[in-house]
């Protein structure tokens, strides 16, 4: 599956569960770490972590394979892999600590209702 198809299906996803703040950054010339981050917050660490299942649920049954997950257990920061689209999910707090749409700042913004 396309990158940019994956990447709207995570956003999409995040917004059923009610995730706050979704972008996507297209990192596209930007990096070689990835295409796309896609990142939310959640409001608590229960809403982190249902937000996450939601993501690997969907993209389960899209057929996408997940390759690396971290942070589940705190749920302070969630990050799925999925190769060319990483998926960042914070609480709050730590979203406004990391600030990963202003370190990628070079990077396209997507906010979710562009899609």
């Amino acid at each position: 599956m396309e990158a940019a198809r994956v990447a709207e299906l995570v956003a999409r996803a995040l917004q059923e569960k009610k995730g706050l703040a979704t972008v996507i950054l297209d990192l596209q010339g930007v990096t070689l770490i990835a295409d796309y981050f896609v990142i939310a917050s959640g409001t608590s660490a229960t809403h982190v972590q249902a937000l996450a299942a939601r993501v690997e649920e969907v993209l389960d049954t899209a057929g996408v394979r997940l390759l690396h997950r971290e942070g589940r257990d705190s749920a302070r920061w969630i990050l799925l892999d999925y190769g060319a689209v990483v998926v960042h999910i914070f609480q709050e707090e730590e979203r406004r600590f990391y600030d990963l749409e202003r370190l990628w700042r070079d990077a396209r913004m997507i906010k979710l209702d562009a899609i």
